[in-house]
């Protein structure tokens, strides 16, 4: 038996025993309208490199695709680290960490080894060039934990020497190109000369890899500056690598040592420290009469509302807190997406006159009665309630839009203070290993869907792209204008919801098209120590999500 019977696109075919998957995305590649860098064999995904023995299907992944562009991106830091590698020798691997995701693209700063300038960066983009046109093979072997321990002291990668002293299995997977190694969390794509759309340019205090996205994967993302966004994550940062928080091997070596409850305690008390100091801001503006927070899907809005309320009331003021969505417009007027479904995130669900007309009777100190929008009859209904404002009274209003200038155009520019929240991961893996922000808060939303809302893991997941879609268009492109940004994410919660999330993600299927995701998550769990819930206080903006909270939230 030298053949085997592989289904291809939906059609059979008879092949060679051992043949390799990188001869068949070869074969299909004109096929596809974007590069083909990994393969689904029988639903598991696979790198290219890897050879069938069986019979079996095959679906081809490519950089159009999230797990494809997820390749294309490791694989680019890897090709980045290897040129500075050859450029700048010396201890600490490459010498760089790649810290955050910001302006289209990963921000990245040396250990020293050399700058920012345009000559240096020329000098990388060059060599990375020159990599990429020599299509040297990005391999795979496998060291035993504690070789591969040994290997991250002497390059220096202190970092990755701490992740693996957590690892529970005997081996670890390493990658090579040209004699550089180099760890990384996912699948890579075959060769070098895979990468050919990239770029490196200075911003700030280091550079950015600008790479493309999946909706264009030939042509680089525009680098649009986020200053406000880069100022909350490096400060995030800097402190994390002060207090030794910054990594998850450093996270498991607080929790090891017995430190974890004062880990807990300072992260939440930076935390309330940076609500007080937004309440400040605000009160330091006494024309502000509304508080307009938004921020994408499982930021923490509500507790984060409910704790600056606090600090506000804690300050002579009567906050009120309303929602933008109790002015949706009836069920019948809702706008419809390309697929005919609702698309409850278009401004146009919102009855912006009426909500400007009530705010600027509000401000006039006139009382309004107040709607309710019913969500099961799919309209409005008024209940009773009403509000009249004074001049310690003061408007607490969340909403995806509220950053939207569209939302607000008739209300008094002075009377408003605009906050953006969002869980902006500052935790990082290792040195070259970024948690993503979007990981955090789909991991949050799988938690709270299934306490709240019994909603199972596997719907969660399914739906996840669309509400990243409504987020990248109704959110993300006014994040900068706000007055305050606020970052929600915690350095210990993964270790915190790592038992609620395992049990959600253990119940999906593997045959579903959702598994691929659920056994990503569950590997990415597996380089946490695990911290027990009873430990967070009750006021923790965390607790929206695993429950126990003091807020009705």
């Amino acid at each position: 038996m030298n053949r085997i019977n592989v289904t291809i696109d939906g059609k059979l075919r008879q092949l060679p025993r051992e043949t390799q998957l990188l001869a068949l995305a070869e074969e299909y590649r004109s096929k596809y309208p974007a590069d083909i860098v990994l393969a689904l064999v029988d639903g598991k995904l696979q790198e290219l490199r890897r050879t069938l023995k069986q019979d079996c299907t095959v679906n081809f992944v490519t950089t159009a695709q999230t797990a494809g562009m997820s390749a294309y991106e490791r694989s680019a830091l890897m090709l980045m680290n290897k040129a500075i590698c050859d450029l700048f020798p010396g201890p600490g691997g490459a010498g760089v960490i790649a810290e955050f995701a910001v302006s289209d693209g990963i921000y990245i700063e040396s250990n020293g080894a050399f700058t920012n300038e345009e000559e240096t960066l020329e000098k990388i983009r060059s060599r990375m060039q020159e990599l990429v046109e020599q299509n040297i093979p990005i391999e795979k072997y496998t060291k035993r934990v504690e070789d591969a321990i040994a290997f991250f002291r002497r390059t220096g990668m202190k970092y990755k020497e701490q992740l693996f002293r957590f690892r529970r299995s005997s081996f670890v997977n390493l990658y090579r190109i040209d004699g550089f190694s180099d760890y990384y969390y996912g699948y890579m794509v075959p060769s070098t000369g895979y990468l050919r759309v990239f770029d490196i340019r200075p911003y700030k205090e280091g550079f950015v890899l600008v790479l493309p996205g999946k909706a264009d994967p030939g042509e680089l993302r525009k680098l649009r500056p986020q200053d406000h966004m880069y100022s909350v994550m490096k400060d995030d940062i800097d402190w994390g690598k002060r207090m030794g928080y910054s990594t998850v091997g450093e996270i498991n070596e607080q929790i090891a040592s017995g430190h974890m409850e004062d880990m807990i305690l300072i992260a939440e008390a930076r935390q309330e420290a940076r609500i007080s100091a937004i309440a400040d801001q605000i009160v330091a503006r006494p024309d502000v009469k509304m508080v307009m927070i938004a921020g994408p899907s499982s930021s923490g809005k509500t507790s984060f509302s409910h704790r600056l309320s606090i600090q506000l009331k804690a300050r002579g003021y009567r906050p009120h807190p309303l929602a933008v969505d109790d002015y949706f417009v009836d069920r019948e007027h809702t706008p419809r997406d390309e697929n005919g479904e609702y698309d409850f995130e278009a401004l146009e669900c919102v009855d912006v006159a009426g909500f400007n007309k009530d705010m600027n009777a509000l401000l006039s100190g006139e009382e309004v009665a107040l709607p309710t929008f019913d969500f099961v009859q799919g309209k409005r209904v008024y209940k009773g309630n009403t509000l009249q404002i004074g001049a310690s009274d003061i408007l607490v209003i969340e909403g995806i839009h509220c950053l939207n200038d569209k939302l607000t155009a008739e209300l008094p520019p002075e009377s408003r203070f605009r906050i953006y929240i969002s869980a902006l991961t500052q935790l990082n893996i290792d040195e070259h290993n970024r948690i993503p922000t979007t990981d955090g808060r789909l991991i949050r939303r799988m938690i709270r869907d299934a306490r709240t809302r019994g909603t199972s893991a596997r719907e969660t997941i399914s739906r996840w792209p669309s509400v990243r879609k409504g987020e990248e268009k109704n959110i993300f492109p006014y994040q900068e204008s706000a007055d305050a940004m606020f970052n929600s994410s915690m350095v210990y919660e993964f270790s915190v919801m790592k038992p609620f999330a395992e049990q959600l993600l253990y119940g999906i299927p593997a045959d579903a098209p959702e598994f691929l995701e659920a056994k990503r998550l569950l590997k990415f769990f597996d380089y946490f120590l695990t911290i027990n819930s009873d430990a967070i206080p009750r006021n923790s903006l965390l607790k929206e999500f695993i429950g126990g909270s003091i807020f009705r939230v």
